[in-house]
């Protein structure tokens, strides 16, 4: 097994502004590219099939996927390999597609020993209404789940700066990887709304362990940082290392929804790692040294 050591940073080199400039400035440049993706948009990320609407085709043909799309009158959103079964895709379309299974009999080329008829393999329809109550409903489990969290931390510490902090780095980590989701031309899916809850919970372990760590147990403050950040950086590089390498397989194999998600967590427990011992930090020293617990 490879051993992975924290090294012990020396945070008296550098000023609360100083840590916490860097996170900050990177929150505000997410924030900008979410405001500008809504304007563009009208949503503040790209949705999947299932908050806008659409038709998914599962097809088996013998036509190469370059291919596939120009068999289509309709516009072609994705093409999915299945990798359990040869030569089959699921095709996405827009909610205004229609006549797909037509389309594909005429267009597409059947495997060897198949005919025009087994080409189409299933037709998944979800309206644009239906897409939209989902929409409003996983919203609303973002948001009641981030708000059980700041109310519970907020009960835990009882205290406005240490609360605050755990409240400002959860939903740092939130809006990082939603911003950097336009970026790479990552929908959002159930798939990817999950992988943002797991980031709450994920969040809010690393920072409610360096709170306890530094306000309610013994030892200097950068001695209980230090204590706090052997457990809770191993931690957190080992589930990221875990998840790089599940979107890696993922992509290799052509799992997008997998290689989405694990993409996603990669880049919110990095910027997790950011805001604890950067943001997180800098507010708590405040707070100990020069705020209310002075």
């Amino acid at each position: 097994m490879v051993a992975f050591e924290v090294p012990e940073v020396d945070y008296t080199q550098y000023t609360n502004r100083q840590l916490a400039a860097v996170p900050l400035a990177v929150l505000a440049v997410a924030l900008l590219v979410i405001a500008g993706w809504f304007v563009a948009t009208g949503a503040p990320v790209s949705l999947g099939i299932e908050f806008t609407g659409g038709t998914e085709l599962r097809v088996q043909t013998a036509t190469p996927q370059d291919q596939i799309s120009q068999q289509f009158d309709s516009e072609v959103v994705s093409i999915s390999p299945v990798q359990t079964e040869p030569n089959t895709y699921i095709v996405t379309f827009p909610p205004e597609a229609d006549n797909l299974a037509t389309q594909a009999q005429n267009g597409l080329q059947p495997v060897n020993g198949q005919s025009k008829a087994d080409i189409v393999k299933s037709v998944q329809e979800t309206s644009a209404s239906f897409g939209s109550n989902t929409q409003r409903l996983a919203l609303y489990g973002l948001g009641l789940a981030f708000a059980g969290m700041s109310v519970l931390v907020f009960l835990m510490f009882r205290s406005f700066v240490p609360s605050i902090a755990v409240v400002l780095s959860a939903f740092s980590d939130i809006v990082i990887p939603v911003a950097l989701m336009n970026v790479l031309g990552i929908d959002l899916s159930l798939g990817t709304v999950a992988a943002l809850l797991m980031l709450i919970g994920y969040s809010v372990d690393s920072d409610i362990l360096l709170n306890n760590h530094i306000l309610r147990r013994s030892g200097d403050f950068y001695e209980s940082t230090y204590r706090a950040m052997r457990t809770g950086v191993t931690m957190t590089v080992t589930s990221l290392s875990a998840m790089a390498v599940m979107a890696l397989v993922a992509y290799i194999f052509q799992i997008d929804l997998l290689a989405s998600i694990g993409v996603v967590l990669v880049l919110g427990l990095a910027t997790d790692l950011m805001n604890t011992y950067m943001l997180n930090l800098s507010l708590l020293r405040w707070y100990k040294f020069e705020g209310v617990a002075r």
